[in-house]
């Protein structure tokens, strides 16, 4: 499905692949990449893909609830934190091929459970990285 119209587009420059650098058009960020030791890499100092991309769903994914949160005129405790863990590693039935799984650890500080998990479920079905990857890869959101 594709999007009506773009509010906004990032532009970012990638070289070297894994053991390479990457760069947004504003400087804002510049990434030194490493490949992790558990791919064949030497581990180094940078960071990597999956890294990056937990980084940018757990973020999305809080601003999701926070939408959703000011929508349903719920208050939403501004400690709420993500830890996403993006796992990789070769696919089921493709041989060569490798994909990504996500798992985030949502904590929602003083809301009741089931309040917590109905508005991460509704967060999940408005986050722009949870409508990419669905039907994709395996996400699984617990809130804890």
């Amino acid at each position: 499905m594709a999007i009506e119209q773009a509010v906004y587009t990032a532009h970012a420059t990638s070289t070297g692949g894994r053991t390479g650098t990457s760069a947004t058009d504003d400087g804002r960020l510049k990434a030194t990449l490493s490949t992790p030791k558990q791919l064949g890499g030497d581990g180094g100092a940078g960071t990597n893909p999956e890294q990056l991309f937990a980084c940018g769903y757990s973020a999305c994914f809080i601003g999701a609830m926070k939408a959703v949160a000011g929508r349903q005129k719920i208050a939403l405790p501004a400690e709420v934190s993500i830890t996403a863990d993006v796992s990789i590693g070769p696919m089921t039935g493709k041989p060569g091929a490798f994909g990504i799984a996500v798992a985030m650890a949502i904590s929602v500080p003083g809301m009741d459970r089931a309040a917590a998990q109905a508005l991460v479920a509704a967060a999940h079905e408005v986050c722009p990285y949870s409508n990419a990857t669905r039907g994709n890869i395996d996400v699984t959101l617990i809130v804890v």
